[in-house]
């Protein structure tokens, strides 16, 4: 599988040049890769980071949003911008685990079909708070319970899925956290897999929990209504001499 990673960042000057280096420890056998790092108008000095370590590394790759658009955004950017038709997404916090995209490229051999669009990572031992580990599986049980998208934890940044598939979904702000559901809705397969969660390091979140709560009210109303007024079509050629 020829891969390329994105990793959407903002103000994780002490974070990318380590999660640089594990991503290309994890992925150095691979036939083809890159690594696409999207700094989402950061502040300090993680852009300066990330120009240095594209002396080092050949595959990596740089994008500079000039003010901050969002997670969302970022993680869209790269993908347009990506030379592969798949695509494995990294939070650029370091909590997840480079070295568990071998892990979903061996999912996706095991189960591979054309109708497997994505491989989500699901974190089943968190590295967080105890109130970020509830809300997060209150969150999760909601989202569940009204879009049926059969995904215990869409927040997990760690992604592979198809690009052209991504690509064609109605682009939304923190569509990241509904991308299950809206693959499904346009006809592809979803399978969870069992990732790793690391502690954060260095840094700060960038969420608080009154966000959260907020923003993810709002999306799902919102996702609620693009399930409704989607629909999914048959579509079949007409021969000459039917």
């Amino acid at each position: 599988m020829k891969i390329s990673v994105v990793v959407p960042v903002h103000n994780e000057t002490d974070n990318v040049e380590t999660l640089i280096s594990e991503i290309d420890q994890a992925l150095n056998t691979q036939d083809a890769y890159e690594m696409i790092f999207v700094d989402d108008g950061s502040t300090d000095d993680t852009l300066s980071k990330l120009t240095q370590a594209m002396q080092t590394y050949p595959a990596l790759r740089v994008l500079q949003h000039q003010k901050s658009c969002g997670q969302s955004r970022a993680i869209h950017s790269g993908v347009a911008a990506a030379r592969y038709d798949w695509i494995a997404t990294l939070d650029g916090d370091g909590q997840n685990d480079p070295a568990d995209i071998p892990h979903l490229i061996d999912a996706w051999s095991e189960h591979s079909s054309d109708k497997l669009w994505m491989l989500a990572g699901f974190r089943h031992k968190r590295n967080d708070t105890g109130w970020r580990r509830f809300s997060s599986k209150f969150a999760n049980a909601v989202r569940q319970a009204v879009l049926h998208d059969d995904t215990p934890d869409t927040g997990c940044g760690l992604k592979l899925f198809r690009r052209d598939k991504f690509l064609a979904l109605p682009y939304f702000d923190h569509i990241h956290r509904f991308m299950p559901a809206m693959m499904q809705m346009a006809g592809g397969r979803v399978i969870s897999v069992k990732v790793n969660h690391r502690a954060r390091n260095h840094g700060q979140s960038k969420y608080g929990t009154l966000d959260r709560l907020t923003a993810g009210i709002i999306d799902l109303l919102g996702a609620i209504w693009l399930k409704k007024r989607h629909s999914l079509a048959i579509v079949e050629e007409v021969q000459h001499g039917q």
